[in-house]
């Protein structure tokens, strides 16, 4: 693992994919914080307004997500891959969330491992499964086997259950839902939900411990104990 130091000292190289979502937002928080990379680039559509002080720590590269392969030069040179990207079928549709969640970082994941990439980072989701009946669920197993098979010389898939957030958009739904499960967690902490903050701090402690494999899948119980723990720096 290249990036060592901590404390602000970093080295090496990651890129954040999807960063204006809030779990990609919570992970930028962490980077920065941690200082773990002397070289942090958010891949994206659009340039995002960031703090003065952020805007020192980071990169920002515009890409078209609809010609990606002609953006090859953003994903070369990295150590490290973090991949927040999705959308959801009620704002892209059915067709639009399956280019998006699947299709777009399938095609990331392989420029990343032309451009050196070593270790990529992706969230997915509790329940993940190529053969369910549930459009969601399929579209994230699908992607965990298709980046799976680009052959990193680590895959980390974080599986988180319903992400404990505050979005700046109001979705009625998954407003109620976070409610009810923000009580539950009081009673099952690992169940059902985990706060995004939990979750961007796992993917680094992914990156900072050493690895379980070649390919590992961490569940919604063990994102909570990476993300709770205080990383370590490992290899």
């Amino acid at each position: 693992m290249a990036a060592t130091g901590g404390g602000g000292s970093g080295a090496g190289s990651c890129f954040v994919l999807g960063a204006s979502g809030v779990t990609g937002q919570a992970l930028l928080r962490e980077l920065r914080a941690r200082g773990l990379f002397s070289r942090v680039t958010l891949i994206g559509r659009r340039r995002l307004s960031l703090a003065e002080e952020s805007g020192r720590a980071v990169e920002q590269v515009v890409v078209d997500f609809e010609r990606l392969s002609e953006h090859a030069a953003a994903f070369r040179g990295h150590d490290v891959g973090f991949c927040c990207l999705g959308t959801t079928r009620s704002k892209a549709g059915a067709d639009g969330f399956v280019r998006v969640d699947r299709d777009y970082v399938a095609q990331a994941a392989e420029l990343a491992r032309a451009g050196g990439c070593k270790h990529f980072v992706m969230l997915s989701s509790q329940g993940a499964n190529e053969h369910s009946r549930f459009l969601y669920l399929r579209v994230k197993g699908e992607v965990e086997k298709l980046v799976q098979a680009v052959g990193f010389d680590r895959c980390t898939i974080l599986r988180p259950a319903v992400l404990l957030c505050a979005r700046q958009e109001f979705r009625p739904l998954e407003w109620l839902t976070q409610h009810v499960l923000g009580a539950v967690a009081w009673l099952f902490p690992t169940a059902y939900s985990v706060p995004v903050e939990t979750v961007a701090r796992a993917m680094v402690a992914s990156v900072l411990q050493p690895g379980g494999g070649k390919v590992e899948v961490l569940e919604n119980k063990t994102v909570h104990q990476l993300g709770k723990a205080e990383p370590q720096l490992g290899t």
